[in-house]
C-alpha cells in the first residue's frame, strides 16, 4: 500500500504548477490529490497543526499609538511541517466572539426639512438580535473559546487547503475598534493576506515571531452576510495573494445597506439598526472604553438626518474600486433576501464584469443564507472547482462553464445560463391609467390627453402587503395588467420614473411591483425607495415646494421573477414603507401624473415577450 499511495501522490504533484512542488522531490510529503477537477479527501482532517497568532496591521484605528493586531487561528494539515505548502482558505468575522445587546434607532419620526431636525439620533427600546448565519462561537471577550467552523473546515482541511480565521478589529481577541466597513477594518483583513505572503510580521501570545512558511501565498476568502463582505472589501484593495472570493449575502456598499437614493432605510427586520448600532453590537474586545469615542464619529457621520451619500459612506463603496480587483468572484445572493438587498449582488457583478474581472454568480429563492442548506451536494462542488482552479492552478474548466446558476420559483428547478441578468433581457415599458385609488389599469400604452393626476395619502402605520392587498384604499395607488397569456420573465433592475408633487416639504416614496395569482392572493416581487429631496443627487438634498410636480425616479431592487401565465403583474406607490423606512406621522399627500409616469421592467425578451404575455 505505501507504493501505491507514493504513486497516487507523485502523480498529483505532477499536476501542479512548478511554483507549487516541494522543494526537495524525493522526500515526496504528502500531497493533494485531484480527481475530476476537484480536489479529493485524502488528508485526515483531525491530523492537523494549530496555531494562534496577532497579524500586525498598520493602522491605529485605537489611537492607542501602536498599530492594530488582528488575532488569527491556523488550521493546517501536519504535512506542512515536513514541507507541504499549501493554500489557505481565509473566513473573516466580527461575530466569532458573539456580540452585545443594543437599542436600534427611533424610526417613528418626522422627516428632515432643510432647517428643521427631526429627532432622528435618539434610541428606542428594541434590541438588535444576531443577524449572522456564520456566527460560531458564543462567548463573548478575550476568553472566548477557540473559533471553529463546523460547516467547512473538515471539508476544505481534508483535501489539501489550510483554513484561517479571523476576528475583525474590535472584537474578541483583537485590538483596534470596529467602525461597520470602515477602511480599518479592510486593511486588517488585509494584512492577514500579507502575513501569509511574508509581507506582515505576527507574533503567538509569547510575543515570539510567527512566518507563515507552509503557505503557498495563494488566498481564498469566503463567509455569509457581514463574513461574506469583508471578502468584497479586502478584494476591492487588490492586494496581492488574494486569487478568489466567495462573497454570500454580501454586502457591496455600506449605504444601500442602510440607505436608499437619500432615504433612510432599514435591512430587513432590523428597522432602526445603522452603522453605529453594528458597531456597538460586535464591539467585544475586552477594554469596553477605548473604542467609545470611535463609535460615537460613526454614529455622528452616518447622518440619519438628511439620509445624503457623503465621504464617510464613499469609504464603505467597494463598488467603485472594482477596477482594482484581482481574485476571481464567485457571488452568491439570495433571491428573497430583504437583509442584503440584492442591489448589493447586482451592481457589485456588473461591476466586475464590465473591468474584466473573473465572476461567476449562484441566486437561488431563500433570503439571507448559505447555499449549501439548499443544494449542499452541487454547492460543494462548485466551490471545491473554484478554490482547486484558483488556489491550486488546477485546469479544470470552472471558468468556462456558465456564469449564472439560479433557482427557480419551485425550489427545485436549478438552470444554469450564460451570465445574469439572462441574455436577451431589455428594458419594456407599461403605464398606469386611471382608477388607482380602487385598481386602474397597467397597459403598454400610456394615457393620451390631458395629465391625469391621482393622490395618495401617507400613512406609515400600514404594512405595504396590507394596503396591496385592499380593494380600495386612500393611502396607495395600485395598477394592473390583465392576466397573462404566456410566462413573463423578470431578470435585472426595474424602475419608475414618477410625476409626482407634494402637500408637505418631505415625505417618502416607495414603489412596488405586485405579483396576483387567479385567487387573488399576491406576492411582492420588489420593491424600492426614494427621497425627493435627493431627485438629482444622492449627495445632495434639495428642498421640495409643495405644489410644484417633479420627475423622480425610483430604483427598485433586482430580481429574477416568473410570472405565471394567468397571473397578472401590479404596479403600487405608497409613501413611508412600515418595514423599512422611518415612519413620520399619517398625513403627507402625493399626486401622481399618470401621463407622464411610466415603469420600466427588465423583460426577457423584450418588448416583444411583454406583448405577447399581457398584450
Amino acid at each position: 500500500m505505501k507504493g501505491v499511495r507514493r504513486a497516487v501522490v507523485l502523480a498529483a504533484l505532477a499536476t501542479l504548477p512548478l511554483g507549487l512542488l516541494p522543494a526537495v522531490a524525493s522526500a515526496a510529503p504528502e500531497g493533494p490529490v485531484f480527481k475530476d477537477g476537484e480536489a479529493q479527501p485524502v488528508f485526515d482532517a483531525k491530523d492537523v497543526v494549530k496555531e494562534s497568532v496577532w497579524v500586525r496591521a498598520p493602522v491605529d484605528s485605537d489611537r492607542d499609538g501602536r498599530d492594530d493586531e488582528v488575532y488569527t487561528e491556523v488550521v493546517r494539515q501536519t504535512a506542512t511541517d515536513r514541507g507541504l505548502k499549501v493554500p489557505v482558505v481565509f473566513f473573516n468575522s466580527p461575530y466569532f466572539s458573539g456580540g452585545n445587546e443594543v437599542a436600534n434607532h427611533n424610526v417613528d419620526v418626522e422627516l428632515y426639512v432643510p432647517n428643521r431636525r427631526g429627532g432622528h439620533d435618539k434610541r428606542d427600546g428594541s434590541v438588535l438580535k444576531a443577524q449572522a448565519d456564520e456566527r460560531i462561537a458564543a462567548a463573548v471577550g478575550p476568553d472566548a473559546a477557540p473559533i471553529t467552523s463546523t460547516r467547512y473546515e473538515a471539508y476544505f482541511v481534508s483535501r489539501g487547503f489550510a483554513v484561517v480565521y479571523a476576528e475583525s478589529l474590535g472584537t474578541g481577541k483583537s485590538s483596534g475598534c470596529p467602525t461597520s466597513g470602515g477602511r480599518n477594518e479592510t486593511i486588517g483583513s488585509k494584512s492577514v493576506i500579507d502575513w501569509l505572503n511574508g509581507r506582515a510580521p505576527a507574533r503567538d501570545a509569547s510575543g515570539a515571531a510567527v512566518k507563515a512558511t507552509w503557505s503557498t501565498g495563494k488566498v481564498g476568502m469566503m463567509g455569509v452576510s457581514y463574513n461574506g463582505t469583508l471578502p468584497n472589501a479586502v478584494a476591492s484593495t487588490g492586494v496581492a495573494g488574494l486569487e478568489a472570493i466567495v462573497p454570500i449575502a454580501a454586502i457591496s456598499s455600506w449605504y444601500d445597506y442602510y440607505r436608499a437614493d437619500g432615504a433612510v432605510v432599514a435591512p430587513g427586520t432590523y428597522q432602526g439598526e445603522d452603522l453605529d448600532v453594528l458597531a456597538e453590537y460586535v464591539y467585544t474586545r475586552s477594554d469596553r472604553e477605548i473604542c467609545k469615542p470611535v463609535i460615537a464619529e460613526v454614529a455622528r457621520n452616518q447622518d440619519r438626518v438628511t439620509g445624503d451619500y457623503s465621504p464617510f459612506w464613499d469609504e464603505r463603496n467597494y463598488v467603485k474600486d472594482a477596477s482594482k480587483v484581482r481574485a476571481a468572484v464567485l457571488a452568491v445572493h439570495g433571491l428573497s433576501d430583504w437583509n442584503v438587498k440584492t442591489k448589493h449582488v447586482a451592481q457589485w457583478y456588473e461591476a466586475l464584469r464590465r473591468n474584466g474581472v473573473e465572476h461567476k454568480i449562484w441566486l437561488h429563492q431563500s433570503g439571507h443564507t448559505d447555499p449549501d442548506t439548499l443544494r449542499s451536494a452541487e454547492w460543494r462542488r462548485t466551490i471545491n472547482k473554484w478554490f482547486s482552479h484558483y488556489l491550486y492552478g488546477l485546469d479544470n474548466g470552472i471558468e468556462k462553464e456558465p456564469k449564472s446558476t439560479i433557482q427557480r420559483e419551485d425550489r427545485t428547478t436549478w438552470v444554469d445560463e450564460a451570465d445574469w441578468p439572462a441574455p436577451g433581457t431589455s428594458t419594456a415599458r407599461l403605464f398606469p391609467w386611471a382608477g388607482g385609488s380602487s385598481k386602474g389599469a397597467l397597459r403598454s400604452s400610456a394615457v393620451p390627453g390631458r395629465p391625469v393626476v391621482e393622490s395618495l395619502r401617507d400613512d406609515s402605520s400600514k404594512l405595504a402587503e396590507d394596503l396591496v392587498d385592499l380593494p380600495s384604499s386612500g393611502n396607495r395607488l395600485s395598477y394592473a395588467t390583465g392576466a397573462s397569456a404566456t410566462p413573463l420573465r423578470l431578470s435585472g433592475t426595474p424602475r419608475v420614473d414618477l410625476a409626482v408633487s407634494f402637500d408637505r416639504p418631505a415625505a417618502n416614496v416607495t414603489a412596488l411591483l405586485v405579483d396576483r395569482a387567479p385567487d387573488g392572493t399576491s406576492h411582492v416581487i420588489t420593491r424600492g425607495w426614494t427621497d425627493p429631496q435627493n431627485r438629482n443627487n444622492p449627495s445632495r438634498t434639495k428642498p421640495i415646494t409643495p405644489g410644484h410636480q417633479y420627475r423622480i425616479e425610483v430604483e427598485l431592487q433586482p430580481q429574477d421573477y416568473v410570472v405565471p401565465a394567468g397571473h397578472s403583474l401590479e404596479f403600487v406607490v405608497i409613501s413611508s414603507d412600515y418595514d423599512y423606512t422611518l415612519r413620520p406621522k399619517p398625513g403627507a399627500g402625493l399626486s401622481v401624473d399618470l401621463t407622464s409616469t411610466v415603469v420600466e421592467l427588465p423583460v426577457v425578451g423584450g418588448p416583444a415577450a411583454l406583448r405577447r404575455s399581457i398584450g
